[in-house]
C-alpha cells in the first residue's frame, strides 16, 4: 500500500497513510476532530449536499492508496481537469469541495486509469459523484473534441424499425432498481445543459417503456444486470463502443447472483485495455480483487476509512433476543425513544427483516400499534416502492421496514437508527444494512437482535467490533467459541455490547472477507427466503398518524 504525501511542493507515492488534518490531531481511539464534525452537523440540521461536502472535506480521514502512477489526489473540483460545463453543474448541486473518496477518484478516472474504490463513509449520492462527474466530463470533453456521442440516434422513426441497436458510450450497472435510478439522476444533474443523453433501464415495468427512452440515443446508460443482458440479446443495446464501465456495489451484485451476468456483459465490450473500468464497493473479499485482475488494465485501488471507525459516531449495540420475543422487544425500544410517534422529533428508523412476508406482517404490526411506518421490498410494484421512500426520507413514516433491497445504495442521509430485527445470512449483507445509518458523518445507533439460529455470524461480529475497538459481550464471545454446529446456549435477553461502530481492517479477510467463520443456518427461527424468497401474501403501504 502506498498513499501520498506532500514534499517540497511535489506530490509522491510514500508507504504510509494519506490523511487530511484540519479538525484536530490523532491518537487514541480516534481522532477528536471527530465528535467536533458530529457536533456540527448536529448543530447545522445539515441538509444540503455543499455543506455536507464541507465538512467530509475538514475530516481527518484515512485513505491507502495502491498502484503505480496514481495521480495526486486534488482539493479542489477546479483543479480536477474537468470540463466547463460539468464543473457549474458541480457547483449548481452546491458542492463546494470534494470528499475524500472524489479528491482520490476523480483524478484517477480523469487520468483514464482504471479503478477499484472501497468506500463506506460517502452518501449514496456522493459516492455517485465520485464516478459520475468525471465520467461525464470525459463524454463532454470527446464530443467537444470532435468524437460525437458515439451513439445511434433514431431521427423520430418508429421505435421498432431500426437498422441497428444504440450503442452508448458509458455504461453504469447497479444491483437495484432503486440504486439504478439514484445514479440516473445524478448524471443527469452533471450532464445539465449538454448534449449527453442518459437512459436508465431495469426490470419491474415493461421492457417497451424503456426501448421508447432508448429511441433517442443513449450516451451514459444505467442498468442493472438481468434487464441490459435482455436487451444486449434482443439486439436493442450495443456494447462494442462502451469507453466507461462502471460497477457501483459489486459486492452486492456478486452476492445477489450477478456474476453470469457481469461476465456476459463485459464479454460484449472492447478489451479491457481499451475501456476505462471503475469498480465500487463497500467491502473488497478476494473474490472481488479476482475480478479486479479480469477485469481492469493495470487498476488503481483506494481504501476510504469509514466515517466513525474507532470513534462514538455510531453507536453499536448487539442485544440476545430470542426469535418469539422480538416484537416485544422491538416495542420497548420505540417507546423508550418515542420513535415514530405524533409530535416528536420523528428520527428515522429503518428495520430489516429477513422475508417479504414478514416485512408485510411487521409493518402492519406497528401500525396496528400506534407507530407511522411504511415498506419496502421486491413484490412492490415499482411505484410503490418509490412511495414509500418519499414517504421515508420525508419523516411522513420515519419507521421503514425493508429487506435487502434497501441495504445498499440507498441515500437517505438522515437514518438515525438501523436496526437488523433479523440478521442476514451474512457478513457483507451485515455491512451493508449498518451503512444506512446516519450516512455522511452524522451520528448514528446500529442495534443487532442476536438469536440462536444467527450463531454462525458470532465470529465475524466478533472480529468487526474487536477491530472496531469496541466491548464485546461475553456471551457473543462464547458463541463464537462454539463449533459451527451442535450444542445450544441459553442467552439472557437484554445482554448488549455498545460502542463506536467501524473498523477498516474487517473488508479484508479469509474467502467471506471476514475471518471465516461458520456458513448456513442452524435450526431455529429467522427463516430464510432472502429478497428473492416469495413473501406469501401481498400487502404492505404505509401508515402515518
Amino acid at each position: 500500500m502506498s498513499a501520498y504525501a506532500n514534499g517540497g511542493g511535489a506530490w509522491s507515492p510514500v508507504p504510509v497513510r494519506s490523511r487530511s488534518p484540519r479538525l484536530g490531531g490523532g491518537g487514541g481511539s480516534g481522532p477528536p476532530g471527530v465528535r467536533e464534525l458530529a457536533e456540527e452537523v448536529e448543530r447545522l440540521e445539515i441538509d444540503g449536499d455543499g455543506d455536507r461536502q464541507r465538512l467530509l472535506h475538514e475530516y481527518d480521514i484515512e485513505v491507502e492508496v495502491s498502484g503505480e502512477g496514481a495521480p495526486a489526489p486534488v482539493d479542489g473540483f477546479e483543479a480536477a481537469g474537468l470540463a466547463p460545463a460539468v464543473l457549474r453543474n458541480v457547483a449548481r448541486r452546491g458542492y463546494e469541495s470534494p470528499t475524500p473518496l472524489q479528491r482520490y477518484a476523480i483524478p484517477i478516472v480523469v487520468a483514464g486509469r482504471d479503478l477499484v474504490a472501497c468506500a463506506q463513509e460517502q452518501t449514496g449520492r456522493e459516492k455517485t459523484a465520485a464516478f459520475c462527474i468525471p465520467v461525464v466530463s470525459g463524454l463532454v470533453a470527446a464530443a467537444a473534441a470532435g468524437g460525437g456521442s458515439g451513439c445511434w440516434r433514431r431521427d423520430g422513426r418508429s421505435l421498432f424499425d431500426r437498422p441497428g441497436p444504440v450503442t452508448p458510450r458509458a455504461l453504469v450497472l447497479a444491483p437495484t432498481r432503486e440504486l439504478a435510478n439514484q445514479i440516473y439522476e445524478e448524471a443527469n444533474n452533471f450532464s445539465f445543459q449538454t448534449e449527453l443523453r442518459v437512459v436508465v433501464a431495469y426490470g419491474g415495468i415493461r421492457m417497451h417503456d424503456q426501448l421508447h427512452d432508448l429511441k433517442s440515443g443513449v450516451d451514459l446508460l444505467v442498468a442493472t444486470p438481468g434487464r441490459l443482458v435482455d436487451m444486449v440479446e434482443g439486439s436493442w443495446v450495443s456494447l462494442e463502443a462502451i469507453k466507461y464501465l462502471v460497477m457501483d456495489e459489486v459486492d452486492r451484485m456478486l452476492h445477489m447472483g450477478f456474476e453470469p451476468h457481469i461476465r456476459r456483459i463485459v464479454d460484449s465490450m472492447p478489451k479491457e485495455s481499451v475501456r476505462q473500468t471503475l469498480l465500487f464497493s463497500a467491502t473488497l473479499p478476494p473474490k472481488i480483487q479476482s475480478l479486479a485482475s479480469e477485469f481492469l488494465y493495470k487498476h488503481i485501488s483506494i481504501t476510504v476509512e469509514r466515517i466513525g471507525s474507532s470513534t462514538g459516531l455510531v453507536e453499536h449495540k448487539v442485544e440476545f433476543v430470542n426469535d418469539g420475543e422480538k416484537r416485544g422487544f422491538l416495542l420497548d425500544l420505540f417507546q423508550e425513544q418515542s420513535v415514530g410517534v405524533a409530535n416528536s422529533k420523528k428520527p428515522l428508523t429503518l428495520i430489516f427483516v429477513e422475508t417479504k412476508q414478514e416485512a408485510n406482517s411487521l409493518q402492519n404490526w406497528l401500525c396496528s400499534k400506534g407507530f407511522s411506518a411504511t415498506v419496502i421490498h421486491g413484490d412492490r410494484k415499482q411505484q410503490e416502492r418509490e412511495s414509500a421512500l418519499r414517504s421515508f426520507r420525508s419523516g411522513t413514516t420515519p419507521i421503514m421496514v425493508a429487506t435487502n433491497v434497501a441495504s445498499s445504495g440507498l441515500d437517505v442521509p438522515n437514518v438515525a437508527h438501523v436496526i437488523n430485527y433479523d440478521l442476514p445470512k451474512s457478513m457483507e449483507d451485515y455491512v451493508h444494512r449498518v451503512g444506512r445509518t446516519r450516512r455522511g458523518g452524522e451520528a448514528g445507533t446500529a442495534t443487532a437482535f442476536f438469536a440462536e439460529s444467527n450463531h454462525p455470524l458470532a465470529k465475524g461480529l466478533v472480529e468487526l467490533m474487536t477491530n472496531a475497538n469496541m466491548s464485546v459481550p461475553e456471551w457473543l464471545l462464547e458463541y463464537a467459541a462454539r463449533p459451527c454446529y451442535g450444542g445450544s446456549h441459553n442467552g439472557a435477553r437484554g445482554q448488549r455490547g455498545s460502542g463506536g461502530f467501524g473498523g477498516r481492517n474487517y473488508r479484508r479477510h479469509s474467502d467471506n472477507g471476514y475471518g471465516g467463520g461458520c456458513y448456513g443456518y442452524g435450526s431455529g427461527g429467522g427463516g430464510g427466503g432472502g429478497y428473492f424468497g416469495r413473501g406469501g401474501e401481498f400487502g404492505g403501504g404505509s401508515c402515518s398518524l
